[in-house]
């Protein structure tokens, strides 16, 4: 039996050296007792070392690695042990270690050691087929119904204990949430509203000029501003400001675990955080709304009185000639429920997160795309009843 000795580090009184020392047995094993430390400091050196202290070994039918001296090892060191077990079974020999203290081996247990292997087998995973894709989407969108019903239900037995004990709303939390709702809209609204009746006042011009019925571009923007413009575009503005942010501040709360302390002292969550924003959308969107109408308006009347050379009391008259009080009425109600159902999706995909921050934008997106489908197809419903209730 033969021995050779290396010392990772110069001055071997080091605390960071680490010596070893390896024996050739004549059955054409190797034992390779080490000793001082095995941590980040030397694990690249020890590697460099090992590797050119064996490499004169051509075949090996056992490595036994002594690890009685070691005084001190992370995972680094165990770095270092793995290697060398991978230079064992690349020489199709096996490998133990042997003489482990209790630290060492407590090291090596929470690096699950004897589980790690050099080369992992990657299994490249299959794409299901279409029909269990079908399938798999049909009962995601079922799980959604299920919980859309579920929190229909949990809205409106919080709004009828709010109704029932008015003391039992957050005041400060519904005006600040009127304040972000309507507010703070109110310049983005203003402006997209007198655009927008600019726009259609001077498109519409263009026909009604050639029969000399210019008075009626007042007609047509006040009538179609009130009835459809006017809601559906105010409720969009506010789907993507509050009904994103309801998403994302009940997300947030979500993935923190907020909700969850709320559940556990006691609070029902959805009159606690639901409640005040559903309150706040309801009574500020129709005012918005209002507001919308009189700047569209105003746009058709710079249009009608700088190019259509018409009076702005002729104008204003014609306005107020074909708008009735319930057109007015009708467009507010609209707006009602555009905000009942922009703060009712917007808590609800709040709810509905899972996961870490991407789950918070997915919600935050759902939101402002469900608001936006739901507010036309309420509006589709509101055309066919006023068409044959009219």
């Amino acid at each position: 039996m033969s021995s050779r000795g290396y010392n990772l580090m110069k001055n071997s009184k080091d605390i960071k050296s680490c010596q070893y020392e390896i024996f050739e047995t004549d059955a054409g094993g190797i034992t390779l007792k080490i000793q001082g430390k095995m941590d980040a400091s030397n694990a690249s050196g020890m590697i460099k070392g090992l590797k050119q202290l064996l490499s004169d070994q051509k075949t090996c039918t056992s490595l036994f690695v002594d690890l009685e001296g070691i005084t001190y090892m992370d995972d680094f060191g165990a770095l270092v042990l793995l290697e060398l077990k991978n230079w064992a079974a690349g020489r199709n020999g096996s490998f133990h270690l042997i003489n482990l203290n209790d630290k060492t081996n407590k090291t090596l247990s929470l690096v699950n050691f004897d589980e790690l292997e050099e080369n992992v087998s990657y299994v490249k995973k299959q794409s299901p087929c279409i029909f269990v894709r079908l399938g798999d989407a049909t009962l995601k969108q079922l799980y959604d119904l299920k919980y859309m019903i579920s929190f229909i239900g949990s809205v409106c037995l919080a709004l009828l204990h709010t109704f029932l004990h008015p003391k039992s709303l957050r005041m400060d939390d519904t005006f600040a949430y009127m304040q972000k709702t309507g507010v703070d809209a109110f310049p983005i609204v203003a402006l997209i509203s007198f655009l927008l009746g600019l726009i259609m006042a001077f498109m519409s011009s263009a026909q009604l000029k050639e029969f000399g019925a210019n008075i009626y571009v007042a007609s047509l923007v006040s009538m179609a501003m009130t009835r459809e413009l006017g809601p559906i575009m105010t409720a969009i503005i506010v789907a993507g400001r509050s009904g994103s942010a309801f998403a994302a501040e009940i997300g947030t709360m979500k993935i923190n675990e907020e909700v969850d302390a709320l559940f556990t002292m006691g609070f029902d969550t959805t009159r606690f955080l639901a409640v005040p924003k559903i309150i706040a959308s309801v009574v500020m969107v129709p005012i918005l709304t209002l507001f919308s109408d009189l700047f569209a308006i105003s746009g058709g009347l710079i249009v009608g009185v700088f190019m259509l050379d018409l009076t702005a009391n002729a104008y204003i008259a014609q306005t107020i000639q074909t708008l009735t009080i319930f057109d007015v009425y009708w467009g507010l109600m609209k707006s009602g429920v555009f905000g009942l159902l922009i703060a009712w999706i917007g808590c609800l995909r709040g709810f509905q997160v899972k996961g870490g921050a991407a789950a918070v934008g997915q919600a935050t997106t759902s939101a402002v795309v469900s608001s936006i489908f739901l507010i036309i197809l309420s509006d589709s419903i509101f055309s066919i009843i006023l068409r044959y209730w009219g």
